[in-house]
């Protein structure tokens, strides 16, 4: 068995692990449906605008007057630490994988889809596992690692290719700082997404609690923090994404240049890139400066990320270009 198998192995073990943390994060959000029903026992639903979330995984229901509801002990998540614990180790095979397809390929792992896809999700679940060092972000775990499981068990299924060598434009440092910074930037890109899109349901809760809908939606969401904070948070992690893809669309301009002495050429992927950014940068200016928040805000980020998937997937797939390198006959 050479290098190229055991990677194989390797990623198949972790998204077999990532699927485990994929249930447990799914029964985390059971619990947290359980415990927002005891909590609208205690304190009527409509009152509810929001809840914080602690350090630990506990979450506290906050009333529209800004006291604590009678449920205000600490609830501990197990279930969402187990999840992330399973996240960890699947990482660990993960990133194992990618090492060893490196080592057979002799060089770094990111040069067509297959071996993008694997360096992005790992990108992904690197800053999800990182970031909730600081931020309790556990409740994101369901559709965090359900996207690494589709997108990482998708590229190993319909896009794995054998090692070969290296095409003369690629054969340069660029494609070690170009496309690891691009990456980075896309697990940014992807946890702003999550959260725009629970910002979104949770936006939708609260209208219709303070409307005394007879429904509200998933109960899960009363342990999540309020619209307000979620909102937050995706545009704290979409402006690090944004800066790290600047310096990605400079640093492709560079290679450009050195590769087929021009700095641009609107070839595809470039128009692409560009476009992700413009997405992005239109997002970060209308919040700041012109007050685009709440849904709209949400949307724009998440147009943002549905074209950095339409960047990788279709634009590598049915659009001819210099910068294609899908690796795929």
């Amino acid at each position: 068995m050479n290098f190229d198998s055991l990677s194989i192995l390797t990623i198949w073990t972790a998204v077999a692990i990532y699927a485990a943390a994929f249930i447990a994060y799914a029964f985390d959000l059971a619990k947290r449906s359980q415990v927002a029903a005891d909590a609208k026992t205690a304190v009527p639903e409509r009152e509810l605008v929001g809840a914080t979330v602690g350090g630990s995984g506990a979450g506290t229901a906050v009333v529209a007057g800004g006291g604590k509801s009678a449920d205000a002990a600490p609830t501990r998540f197990v279930t969402a630490r187990i999840g992330t614990a399973l996240t960890t180790l699947g990482f660990v095979f993960h990133l194992a994988g990618t090492v060893l397809r490196g080592i057979a390929a002799g060089r770094v792992p990111w040069s067509n889809m297959y071996e993008f896809a694997m360096m992005g999700t790992l990108m992904i679940v690197a800053v999800y596992l990182a970031v909730n060092i600081w931020f309790d972000l556990k409740y994101l775990g369901t559709f965090i690692v359900g996207l690494v499981v589709v997108l990482l068990g998708g590229a190993a299924t319909g896009f794995y290719v054998e090692v070969v060598p290296l095409a003369d434009p690629l054969k340069s440092v660029w494609l070690v700082i170009h496309v690891f910074v691009a990456t980075l930037g896309t697990a940014f890109f992807a946890l702003a997404f999550a959260l725009s899109v629970f910002q979104l349901m949770q936006a939708r809760r609260e209208s219709k609690i303070l409307a005394e809908a007879p429904k509200t939606g998933p109960r899960f969401l009363a342990t999540l923090p309020n619209s307000e904070r979620l909102e937050g948070l995706a545009y704290r992690f979409a402006t690090v994404g944004f800066i790290l893809w600047t310096f990605t669309l400079m640093a492709g301009s560079i290679w450009a240049n050195d590769a087929w002495g021009r700095y641009w050429g609107f070839d595809t992927k470039e128009t692409w890139t560009f476009i992700i950014w413009v997405l992005y940068a239109g997002y970060i200016h209308a919040r700041a400066t012109r007050g685009w928040r709440g849904s709209r805000s949400a949307w724009l980020s998440i147009v943002g990320f549905a074209a950095v998937l339409f960047n990788f997937t279709i634009v590598n797939l049915f659009f001819k270009g210099l910068h294609v390198y899908s690796g795929l006959s």
